[in-house]
């Protein structure tokens, strides 16, 4: 039976079979054995399904990425070691040296750099744009070697929604994938293949894992994009792969061909895999996702009706909140809340911000942001520190913003730590 998204937490992916374990196993093994030379060869063929080596692929990996797949509604997934991995796969697995992009310039610090500075070391260009012009803005970026768009659907840190539909249709218009960084709202609060998306990143490192514990990423395709369509723009894809005897993954695989490139190809040559223990990790945190979730948002919510409150507090950005300027596309999108990171600015600017970080005591200063424990960082400090003044206020990242991310602890203590920081 097709159960509901609550129940996919927990049911999918691993299925064991009669007096098999019933939780996932961690299978930690490098290699695995064959009977045949030619049951192996098979495997290398990609006339098989199987496993050879743990660089490529593992079961217990496997059996997660298959989960997150179906959470998100997709044809086929993969982990990789890490958001930053599972990003530029996504996009490297159908650019070239020569060919461009387009993202919206108010993503993560850390992806911003990944496409704008070393992947522009690789001959791969990537223009950034402000995601709220009108579509006849945005159309004008396109050029005849654009292979793809990418958006987050909550920025980080400016926690501001992507218009899916609108990016959807453009990137469409011109024929290519329109991809998704869902890692802050999770699957549990949106799922942007049903808004037009083709392919849908995650650090699963934030909410999905959910405690801190592991790095990751996972990559997820709908496999709803016609590559053979637009052949000549996506000859990875649609013309033979020498590297594999021949074999032209758009017609060989259909809706799994770019998932299968994907694992055959980058993950063969790069070896950015997920450990198969930070697998069975993240499988722990995906089992409670969907409490969570609700608790992240309920509490951040009261935090931030209660800074918005707040004389010290100079603005506060939740889309969650009724005079936000994203609280339509919230509605919209993600009406049963987005996230619980929110971003603020105290009076006094960038210092004051500082001096207010340095006086909590139930939030952490860090790095990390979206797991059970509220954290709390300064971006112009930590995060995007790399980045000019310029580059900043492009990214609409203000001197005095700060990222709060708030826990599933008791919301008075959260509310009370801020109030005692404040004051």
């Amino acid at each position: 039976m097709d159960t509901r998204i609550e129940t996919k937490c927990l049911s999918e992916g691993w299925k064991p079979s009669q007096g098999e374990p019933r939780q996932l196993p961690v299978y930690q093994s490098t290699t695995f054995k064959y009977d045949t030379s030619d049951a192996m060869g098979k495997l290398f063929d990609l006339e098989a399904d199987g496993y050879f080596y743990t660089r490529l692929q593992n079961p217990t990996n496997d059996a997660v990425a298959a989960k997150i797949c179906a959470l998100e509604g997709g044809e086929a997934a993969m982990l990789t070691s890490s958001g930053q991995a599972a990003n530029f796969y996504a996009v490297f697995n159908i650019c070239e040296a020569g060919d461009h992009f387009i993202a919206s310039s108010s993503i993560y610090g850390g992806t911003f750099n990944l496409f704008g500075v070393t992947m522009k070391k690789m001959g791969i260009e990537c223009t950034f744009v402000d995601q709220n012009l009108p579509e006849e803005e945005l159309d004008k970026y396109f050029k005849p070697n654009t292979k793809a768009v990418f958006g987050e659907s909550i920025t980080n840190p400016t926690v501001s929604i992507l218009d899916f539909e609108k990016f959807a249709r453009i990137a469409h218009k011109h024929g290519v994938p329109f991809i998704v960084d869902n890692t802050f709202a999770t699957p549990i609060n949106c799922r942007p293949i049903e808004w037009g998306a083709d392919i849908v990143t995650h650090s699963t490192t934030k909410y999905m894992d959910g405690h801190g514990v592991t790095v990751g990423g996972c990559i997820v395709d709908s496999g709803n994009f016609d590559w053979m369509k637009y052949a000549d723009k996506f000859p990875g894809l649609t013309t033979p792969d020498e590297s594999y005897h021949g074999v032209t993954y758009a017609t060989k695989f259909g809706k799994k061909a770019y998932i299968t490139k994907a694992t055959s190809q980058l993950m063969r040559d790069f070896g950015s895999i997920q450990s198969p223990q930070n697998a069975f990790y993240l499988n722990v945190g995906l089992e409670s996702l969907h409490l969570r979730v609700e608790r992240h948002c309920s509490n951040a919510l009261a935090v931030a009706k209660f800074l918005k409150s707040q004389d010290k507090v100079a603005w506060v950005h939740y889309a969650d909140l009724e005079d936000d300027e994203y609280h339509a596309l919230q509605q919209k999108y993600m009406p049963k809340g987005t996230c619980g990171v929110l971003s603020f600015g105290i009076k006094g600017g960038r210092q004051a911000s500082i001096d207010f970080m340095d006086k909590l005591k139930v939030c952490s200063i860090a790095t990390h942001v979206a797991d059970a424990k509220t954290c709390i960082l300064h971006p112009a400090s930590h995060t995007h520190r790399q980045m000019t003044d310029e580059q900043l206020r492009e990214a609409g990242v203000a001197p005095d913003l700060i990222r709060l991310s708030v826990g599933i602890e008791n919301i008075d203590d959260i509310i009370e730590d801020i109030k005692q920081a404040l004051a």
